[in-house]
């Protein structure tokens, strides 16, 4: 059995993602990419992944948001594990209160800001795979 961790990627800026990209595929991931919110769901819904790393400023807005919404209502995807990695603080200088995301605002598992540093990342992503594994075995 292959346990290679399949990820998907969605984010605007094609330099940015050729970076994390990289740093997780030299990690051993395989990683998928989609430039757009709209690309994004539709990979999402046709293949499976075991994480998203996602984008929040993207096309006219914060359509990141959005796509994590519509997957925490989609029964195939709400389980799936959602790293948030955006520069929003930044960009509106929203503060998330109490805690790393407002639950409130979007339903992720985390949030990074925009520039990453890889061992954070590679941390990020491990630990939120790991956590998944374990939710997936232990019983309901």
């Amino acid at each position: 059995m292959n346990s290679q961790k399949h990820l998907l990627i969605i984010d605007d800026d094609p330099d940015f993602v050729a970076g994390i990209r990289s740093i997780l595929e030299s990690a051993n991931y395989l990683v998928d990419v989609a430039y757009n919110p709209k690309d994004g769901f539709e990979a999402l819904q046709s293949k499976p992944y075991d994480m998203l790393l996602l984008d929040i400023m993207m096309g006219r807005g914060a359509e990141g948001v959005m796509v994590a919404r519509k997957m925490r209502k989609d029964p195939k995807l709400r389980e799936l594990p959602v790293l948030i990695i955006t520069g929003i603080r930044e960009q509106i200088a929203f503060l998330f209160p109490g805690g790393p995301v407002h639950p409130r605002f979007v339903e992720v598992d985390e949030l990074v800001e925009k520039p990453v540093e890889p061992k954070l990342l590679l941390e990020r992503v491990s630990a939120l795979l790991q956590s998944a594994q374990a939710k997936k075995a232990s019983p309901a």
